[in-house]
This record gives structure tokens, sequence and C-alpha cells, in this order.
């Protein structure tokens, strides 16, 4: 399984043309269960950068409303509050494909995760 609930992002894409997978952007939303399936509302935290057979491949790291996972505001908090979370989440993305398939180019922010979303957000509406 995943280390955490794992989707998409719908109205999303990140397009092959500016070296995206051609996919809608994917979200680890952190928490308790969330049925397969569900829409939810969550708040971005920072994103996870990686690389895909040479593809950008970013995986933005969100936790949702209504839990205690709420109260972290950044990767950083998440780091002190719950340690080794962001490790194992990196660990896992890296080699769930087997080794050597994807690349680690670490985390970034969540400034820099909402710019990534809102790219996405634009290439999906402009049809790329």
């Amino acid at each position: 399984g995943y280390p955490g609930n794992y989707g998409m992002i719908p109205g999303t894409l990140l397009p092959r043309e500016l070296g995206g997978d051609g996919d809608p952007l994917d979200v680890i939303v952190l928490g308790p269960a969330i049925p397969r399936g569900s829409v939810v509302r969550a708040k971005l935290i920072g994103a996870l950068k990686l690389l895909d057979g040479g593809e950008q491949d970013d995986k933005l790291i969100a936790v949702p409303e209504n839990t205690l996972m709420y109260e972290v505001n950044s990767i950083e908090e998440l780091n002190a509050r719950y340690m080794g979370v962001s490790e194992i989440i990196k660990i896992w993305f890296v080699n769930y494909k087997g080794p050597g398939k994807l690349s680690s180019k670490g985390y970034v922010d969540k400034n820099e995760a909402e710019k990534i979303l809102n790219y996405a957000i634009t290439a999906f509406e402009e049809g790329r």
C-alpha cells in the first residue's frame, strides 16, 4: 500500500512537452484513511520532486481538513511533529517501481508546491 492516501488532483495536467508525465498532478493526503474515489478538501504543505524515466512526476503533499494533521503547515512542521514520515514517503516513492526507476530531487516548500499546482491548472485549462 501507499504511505498515505494517494490520488490525483482533478483539473490539472503536467504536459509532456514541458517535462511532465502527461498526467494529472499526484497528491498524497496524509492522515486517516479516505475511501477510494472520494474528493476531499486539503491544505498543501509541500511537494516531493521526482523524476520518473526523465519525466517530472511531482507528488504534492497535503493534509485533510477536520483532522489532527490539518494543524501541520509545512514539511518542516511535519518532520518536527511526525518524525520520519517525510523520509518514509520519499523512500517509498523512489523505490515502488523498482531500483533506479525514479529519483528524488527532494522536497519543496508550500509556496513552490502552489506554483506547481497553479502551473498544472493552467496547462489543463489551456488543453496542453
